[in-house]
């Protein structure tokens, strides 16, 4: 008999309407080898606790003094066997006890080209919105391990596109998205079966 594979246990941290949170379970879904344990989110109004209600897959929401100010969450987390941490749209700075727990597998998803557009504030329309006042002629998505400042980690993958003389940051969203339900899911598939 060959020892079954062991299953990788996923989180997904979210702080918005969850939509990269949801194509990466959608993603997952027939692989017996990947689980989506955990969705999280720091926003009780955010739209991913609907969508996690929806695909079937726990949601925890979860305060500032949980996050920075005990060990509840990384409690919670390894209560849940959680082997990678996924941020997918979350806006919070990780705190060092998860990312010493989880070295090199707390993975984030930035819709710019770091090091270009990244850092505090910048994420979704801020973000949008600088790179089409900078009059960049291209924009796109980085996924990069996260460290202990946003947006500075080793970066893993970046995928790009053009900006157009009559895209609206709106319009840039669009292509953005695009890259990331497109990409973000296969290089989360990638990165685990390199482990």
């Amino acid at each position: 008999m060959t020892p079954s594979k062991k299953v990788t246990n996923l989180a997904i941290f979210a702080s918005g309407s969850g939509s990269n949170a949801q194509r990466i379970v959608e993603y997952f879904k027939e692989n017996l080898d990947i689980n989506i344990q955990l969705i999280l989110t720091n926003n009780p109004e955010a739209g991913v606790l609907e969508r996690a209600e929806n695909l079937g897959i726990p949601s925890h929401v979860f305060k500032r003094e949980d996050f920075y100010q005990s060990e509840n969450i990384l409690n919670l987390l390894k209560a849940q066997k959680i082997d990678w941490v996924i941020l997918a749209g979350f806006l919070w700075l990780v705190p060092s006890n998860l990312l010493e727990t989880y070295p090199q597998k707390v993975i984030n998803l930035h819709p710019a080209l770091l090091p270009k557009f990244g850092g505090k504030g910048m994420y979704g329309m801020n973000v949008h919105r600088a790179v089409i006042e900078a009059k960049e002629q291209e924009t796109g998505i980085t996924i990069h391990y996260a460290n202990e400042k946003f947006d500075e980690g080793k970066i893993i993958f970046q995928a790009k596109c053009q900006v157009e003389g009559n895209d609206t940051p709106e319009t840039v969203a669009e292509k953005i998205y695009g890259l990331e339900y497109q990409h973000f899911p296969k290089v989360i598939a990638e990165l685990l079966e390199s482990q």
